[in-house]
Order: structure tokens, then sequence, then C-alpha cells
């Protein structure tokens, strides 16, 4: 008698605003559109919110492609775990990312956030996860 298999149960992911079955980088674009105005938060950060905390340089690839995306994607508010701007090249110009951030009241000096530790958003906190 042959033996019956059931399929393996696919994994279910869930977004900041409870939609289902999303891929990841579409994680990655909801949680970076809730970094509010004057706020920055690291790559790292965001792969940690999603349950993923060795996933920083793929958010860093989320965020290259950001640009494309629609509804709009603040990328220029994802930093490296430091403060830099690790992802000003992926702006164009490369300047574009600096003066996005200065336009929101933040203040940077050699491709560094000031400020940083005052300025960071944690998405877990932010969003109680």
């Amino acid at each position: 008698m042959a033996v019956k298999h059931k399929a393996p149960e696919k994994i279910r992911t869930v977004k900041p605003s409870g939609k289902r079955e999303e891929n990841f980088f579409e994680l990655v674009f909801e949680v970076a559109r809730q970094i509010p105005k004057g706020r920055v938060t690291s790559y790292g950060a965001i792969a940690s919110c999603l349950g993923t905390k060795s996933s920083a340089r793929m958010v860093g690839w989320a965020m290259n492609g950001a640009h494309r995306v629609k509804p709009k994607v603040p990328a220029h508010r994802v930093v490296n775990r430091n403060g830099l701007l690790t992802g000003k090249h992926h702006f164009s110009p490369p300047g574009l990312m600096e003066k996005l951030l200065k336009k929101e009241g933040i203040k940077v000096k050699d491709d560094q956030v000031l400020d940083f530790e005052k300025l960071f958003w944690d998405p877990a906190k932010a969003l109680g996860f």
C-alpha cells in the first residue's frame, strides 16, 4: 500500500500592514515607508524587525531598487549601522541621498548622519514587533 505524503505547508509572512504572502523586498518597502520624516534607521534594524537579523545586505539590495517601486519608498532614510550613507551611490545623482536627508532637517557631515543615535528610528519598537 502506497503511503500518501502531505505537501509541506506554505510558510506565510505577515507584513506590518497585516497583508499576507508578500515577498521579502515588499516587506522591507512596507517597513521603510513607515520611517518618519526627519528620522533614519539601518539596514540591520529593518532586517531584525522582519525576523531575519542576518539579512541586512538583502535590505540593502531592496533599497537599491526602491526607486522603481510605487508607492514611493523613502530609501534615503535607511543608512548603515553607524549612520553612514553607504547607499548614496545608488541615488542619481549620488548627492541626492544627502540632499533629501538635509531637506528633512537631518544634518550630514562627511557622509555620516550627525546625532545618529538621537535620530535613529527602531522599527521593531515603533511597529510593536
